[in-house]
């Protein structure tokens, strides 16, 4: 999915449903960046393990 946080779509969206397509967003933030070279293989683990681990930390 990739409603924008402000069309009808997200608004129909249950709480878990926002956090994964947050986390799907995030995730794919990630791959462009390592992709890219912007960060490193070590730096992608650690910031994907982290936010894993904050998100399970919220439901």
């Amino acid at each position: 999915m990739a409603a924008d946080s402000k069309t009808p779509a997200w608004d129909a969206l249950s709480y878990a449903e926002k956090n994964k397509e947050l986390l799907e967003r995030q995730k794919r933030l990630l791959n462009t960046f390592l992709e890219r070279g912007v960060i490193s293989r070590k730096q992608y683990e650690k910031s994907l393990h982290d936010l894993i681990a904050k998100m399970k930390t919220e439901d």
